[in-house]
């Protein structure tokens, strides 16, 4: 079932006895965990005593299913989340203990009706052959919480932005779908920190959003590649100081650059053979942002320019590396070449 299937039944109080959460998307993971909690515990006087969580890295799932098979001693509901369920994987991880799996099997088929067990995978996969992992899926409710897809991110965006009672022009989408990627709970952060800024039913400019939103690598890395292309060596040396503040290594400074300028270039290459936006992007499998924006950078620079580019990128990073320079003075010289 998809995340959302799952918590509109789960706020129509549709619970099942087991569920399996999977996925590298921490937010759904979150809000259906917390949804869960609400439903079963919200009104209930012993909800500290019926309320356990497990990490089954540190316990074995016997112990788990143990807990759930006593019976609450005030009555009511029990919740129990056992995260970190690793004998899912293709691979399981080394423990200091064996998870007893048949134990688990047993009560699958046959769970008790005053508790409810939310298994939580952090895992982008999990091994779908295996008897557990099927009898999960059967028995319970399995949800696949994994990131959202670039192209739902807008709608994402804009959700968000109503719940909170923001307004957002047209251009800072593109900003924050650039910025904060498919990152669900640095999303939800970011518009929070805007709403402050601007109050309730304010409006969120391009100005503010340049201001206000948190910096990621790839902001960083535009940031300096505008300063490579403006020339201009002192504002690229202190965007490079404010980084090195938030201990920002030149290492990955000159991997970040090394990302735009190689998509500078491969963009005005299929430029040449008259390929549209859309098609680049499929072609390269970047971001739309990324192809607008260097679809307006490569008019700046030749392909011989832009190579030139690359190639001493791949020197300061082999000089950094091997240990030949010194890495801060390394990427300094590297910003000076690429000014001229």
């Amino acid at each position: 079932m998809t995340y959302m299937d799952v918590l509109q039944q789960v706020k129509k109080k549709q619970l099942e006895s087991v569920y399996l959460l999977y996925g590298t998307e921490s937010y759904f993971i979150q809000k259906i965990t917390t949804a869960i909690k609400t439903a079963v515990l919200s009104n209930d006087a012993n909800s500290d005593e019926h309320f356990t969580i497990y990490d089954l890295e540190e316990t074995p799932v016997q112990d788990v299913i143990a807990d759930a098979e006593t019976y609450p001693l005030f009555g009511g509901m029990k919740l129990i989340i056992a995260t970190n369920p690793s004998f899912l994987k293709t691979k399981p991880d080394k423990l200091p203990f064996e998870h007893d799996l048949d134990r688990l099997t047993w009560y699958l088929q046959e769970p008790v009706d005053y508790s409810i067990i939310i298994f939580t995978a952090p895992y982008e996969k999990i091994d779908e052959r295996k008897k557990v992992a099927k009898l999960l899926k059967q028995n319970g409710t399995t949800a696949e919480c994994n990131p959202i897809k670039e192209y739902d991110l807008r709608s994402w965006i804009s959700n968000f932005a109503s719940s909170m009672g923001l307004s957002i022009q047209d251009d800072v989408y593109e900003l924050l779908e650039s910025e904060l990627t498919a990152d669900l709970h640095l999303l939800r952060n970011e518009l929070y920190k805007l709403k402050l800024y601007v109050g309730e039913n304010g409006t969120v400019t391009r100005e503010i959003a340049e201001k206000l939103v948190a910096y990621t690598g790839n902001s960083t890395s535009l940031r300096l590649v505008d300063a490579v292309i403006d020339r201009d060596l002192h504002r690229a040396i202190l965007i490079y100081k404010d980084l090195e503040k938030i201990n920002e290594e030149p290492v990955g400074l000159v991997a970040l650059l090394a990302f735009q300028f190689r998509a500078i270039l491969r963009v005005k290459l299929l430029n040449r053979k008259g390929y549209s936006q859309s098609q680049m992007q499929k072609q390269l499998g970047t971001h739309p942002y990324v192809i607008k924006m260097a679809l307006q950078r490569e008019k700046k620079f030749t392909a011989t320019r832009l190579q030139d580019i690359m190639d001493k990128l791949a020197e300061t990073d082999h000089a950094m590396k091997d240990g030949s320079m010194e890495k801060e003075l390394a990427f300094e010289l590297l910003l000076y070449h690429l000014v001229q």
